[in-house]
């Protein structure tokens, strides 16, 4: 770090700065809080999206309990064709949003599989749009933490190691320029009362 010159000119780009510095943290304040908001609203949708998944697991188990002794081979029952999403703007972060999710049930015959069929098809889509959604809001929420982290790092910096060490260097230097103002009088004073006993003698 550069010597700090304790003069006038010093004294007032550490003002400016020190302003500039005291603008900037109520942005960053807000942003944080903004980021604080969504990042909750995301661990919301997470927590209810894992509940409906368990809600799903829950149906299956009690309507479905024949399921456990099937020796059909229904893993290819449905299966995901794709997954429009869009990207939100918030505070300057990109977070991904579920659009449309397609989902393929494939064709089966109805004669030859139980009835019971039909309602595992359901339940199918059903938990894998849920993962869907819940692996979207993870990536949402990941995104938001770094962002949190990085924005209050920068809040902090404001905060406790830059507005203080501004203020520090203003105080040093009204000082020195004080001390300078108050040594220039005494000089001056001094360099009279020597003139006035020249001029007595």
């Amino acid at each position: 770090m550069s010597k700090l010159a304790l003069n006038k000119s010093t004294l007032n780009h550490e003002n400016q700065r020190l302003k500039s510095f005291r603008q900037f943290v109520p942005a960053l304040d807000l942003k944080r809080k903004q980021i604080l908001a969504a990042r909750m609203a995301s661990r919301r949708a997470l927590a209810e999206f894992e509940q409906q998944m368990q809600q799903v697991d829950a149906e299956v188990a009690r309507q479905l309990p024949m399921l456990a002794g099937s020796q059909l081979d229904l893993g290819s029952l449905v299966q995901l064709k794709g997954v429009q999403q869009r990207t939100d703007n918030l505070v300057g972060i990109e977070l991904p949003v579920v659009e449309r999710i397609d989902i393929d049930c494939r064709q089966y015959s109805r004669l030859a599989l139980p009835p019971w069929v039909d309602i595992l098809a359901a339940r199918l889509q059903q938990m894998l749009e849920l993962r869907v959604r819940h692996q979207v809001e993870r990536v949402r929420l990941e995104r938001l933490e770094a962002a949190l982290q990085k924005t209050t790092q920068r809040l902090n910096l404001f905060d406790k190691v830059l507005i203080p060490r501004t203020e520090a260097n203003i105080r040093r230097i009204r000082i020195a320029l004080s001390d300078a103002e108050r040594a220039g009088v005494v000089r001056a004073k001094i360099a009279k009362n020597k003139r006035a006993r020249m001029a007595a003698s």
